[in-house]
């Protein structure tokens, strides 16, 4: 007797099935939590039959929810944990690129913070990003905020002393105040000055924890400076970062840049929509990308609103201010 017809899947349905019980289990959540949240961020209905799923919705995003799926079901056979975070990534990383292999992005190992964290891009700019600190002398990371220029380049740092390829870590940003008079600030120049330093103490501490990091900063392995401070140095076997390096002028970015000595890494971030400059003067971040585009061990590496990986209200303020921008721009 032949067996009836098997019931043809519409371009809006689609069935999945996992061999691995365990990792079904790990990858759907407690509860079915993770398949939650792949019902919300792409818009799907989810129907689960033990380790199977019935994934309904508009094409696109069925097939957006079946690579999600398939793709962290590999990771967690391989024993990569899966958080709600990772799937938010995912999601958004096989959006913008429908081609991409979450593994080689989820799986590229920066360092291990201080609480046994691991740091890793999660997006695809993100993993570009640390290629080029990975193959160049001299970075540029250009984009807004919370996209994980400046913690990612901290990460990288920290992996490069720990693997003795460098000898320090100096991180420097221009102390340029946003809105703010630095004279009328309480104390003395270091008590000014550190609220400008604050986020790059931050990441450090998070990845070293305080008093290991409090201990670098002692003996001179780790230096966390003024960019004025930079003047007249030669910076040898160091990775060094420059920080909101939208605020430097022309001059300050052309000394900075050539304080780089022999065995060093720079590392420079910043957001060219976000310049404090007073009096209108002209970015020296937004001008070196033109100057020095074409010089072999220099990369410039972008960010967009895609690469926010804060709160989630964070690329929808950015994204915002873009369309605002570009409305303006065309009105004028």
């Amino acid at each position: 007797m032949s067996s009836p017809p098997k019931k043809a899947v519409s371009p809006t349905e689609q069935s999945v099935e996992f061999a691995d019980p365990f990792a079904a289990q790990v990858l759907f959540g407690d509860l079915n939590r993770n398949l939650h949240t792949i019902e919300q961020a792409a818009g799907v209905r989810i129907h689960c039959r033990g380790q199977a799923l019935q994934i309904e919705g508009q094409a696109h995003a069925v097939e957006l929810a079946v690579s999600a799926l398939r793709q962290l079901y590999e990771l967690v056979r391989k024993g990569h944990p899966v958080f709600s975070q990772d799937i938010a990534f995912a999601l958004k990383i096989l959006e913008s690129s429908p081609r991409a292999v979450l593994e080689e992005i989820f799986l590229e190992k920066v360092c291990i913070t201080a609480k046994k964290r691991i740091i890793a891009p999660k997006t695809v700019n993100q993993k570009n990003y640390i290629e080029a600190i990975r193959n160049n002398d001299i970075v540029f990371g250009i984009g807004p905020a919370g996209t994980g220029k400046t913690y990612l380049a901290v990460a990288m740092a920290v992996a490069a002393l720990t693997a003795e390829r460098v000898q320090r870590i100096i991180l420097t940003r221009p102390a340029v105040e946003a809105g703010e008079k630095l004279g009328f600030l309480p104390g003395d120049l270091a008590q000014k000055v550190d609220p400008y330093l604050r986020p790059l103490t931050d990441a450090l501490n998070d990845m070293l924890g305080t008093e290991k990091a409090a201990d670098l900063v002692s003996r001179g392995v780790v230096e966390i400076a003024p960019l004025a401070f930079m003047r007249g140095r030669t910076l040898n076997k160091g990775f060094v970062i420059l920080d909101e390096a939208q605020n430097t002028t022309r001059e300050q970015m052309k000394m900075f840049l050539t304080r780089i000595g022999f065995d060093s890494q720079a590392v420079i971030t910043g957001d060219i929509t976000q310049v404090d400059l007073p009096g209108g003067q002209p970015s020296g971040l937004a001008e070196v990308k033109h100057i020095l585009h074409d010089i072999e061990g220099i990369s410039f590496c972008y960010f967009d609103s895609s690469d926010v990986v804060r709160h989630p209200l964070v690329q929808k303020i950015i994204l915002a201010y873009e369309k605002t921008g570009r409305r303006d721009r065309q009105e004028a």
